[in-house]
């Protein structure tokens, strides 16, 4: 089977699986992972703006697609020539059956297991002891966070984080007075790729709060990608940890 991948966590687990280049013949310029496996892969632009005439060159026999992150009238236009599974991923649940089926689609069930264990044995492991509040920002100039409806929201959650805007939907946009009330900020590294500079300008609000770098992949990349992330988590909560005992 020939699939073309328009997601770069989805492209990741499929690598993940066992699959080869021979059969994900083409991504987007935003897969970036495994390093070793995508530099053979077609790139048929980005994940907001496809070459549709590239993919149907590729002669695909499946597209796979998600729908937050790419554009409906785009995935729309190959359906007419193409087989497209569309995904949508909001919890943790969602991301167990995004596995459980690309196992089953491609005969890699058991893969497919052992990720979905490990990414539940860690989420189970990682975890704070008492609730902190967290902003988490994933742009800048406006600023804008995250919702309660969201994967990165339930990642948050699972490892004892509680977001102060729970009570919002999708990627709102805020403003520096509306962090007054988070323990901790934290800065993605995408989709905004924010710096200590950026950290610096927050500051001068908030001398006195605790703010940090996060690893954008590690919280909003579904699939397989937690499954990697068991030390990065665990650094995490031992950092924040020590804020709570200072």
């Amino acid at each position: 089977m020939k699939i073309v991948s328009l997601v770069p966590s989805i492209t990741e687990a499929l690598f993940d699986l066992g699959l080869t280049e021979n059969e994900v013949i083409g991504r987007t310029k935003f897969c970036i992972h495994p390093q070793d496996k995508i530099k053979n892969v077609s790139v048929i632009g980005g994940t907001k703006n496809i070459n549709i005439e590239k993919i149907k060159a590729l002669q695909p026999d499946l597209i796979l697609a998600n729908k937050e992150e790419n554009v409906k009238e785009q995935v729309e236009a190959l359906m007419d020539d193409h087989k497209v599974m569309v995904t949508n991923i909001d919890t943790i649940e969602d991301n167990y059956y995004l596995l459980k089926n690309l196992g089953k689609l491609f005969g890699k069930e058991d893969r497919a297991q052992l990720f979905n264990l490990k990414i539940y044995d860690i989420l189970n492991q990682a975890k704070l002891e008492t609730p902190v509040k967290a902003a988490y920002l994933i742009w800048n100039n406006p600023y804008m966070t995250i919702g309660s409806d969201t994967f990165i929201h339930r990642i948050l959650s699972e490892i004892g984080f509680e977001n102060i805007f729970k009570d919002k939907t999708r990627y709102p946009q805020i403003t520096v007075e509306d962090l007054a009330d988070a323990d901790v900020i934290m800065l993605s590294s995408e989709p905004f790729p924010f710096k200590e500079k950026h950290i610096q300008e927050l500051q001068v609000f908030y001398p006195d709060k605790k703010m940090m770098i996060v690893d954008g992949e590690a919280f909003s990349w579904y699939g397989t990608h937690i499954a990697k992330c068991e030390n990065y988590f665990k650094e995490l909560i031992a950092e924040i940890q020590l804020m709570q005992q200072s």
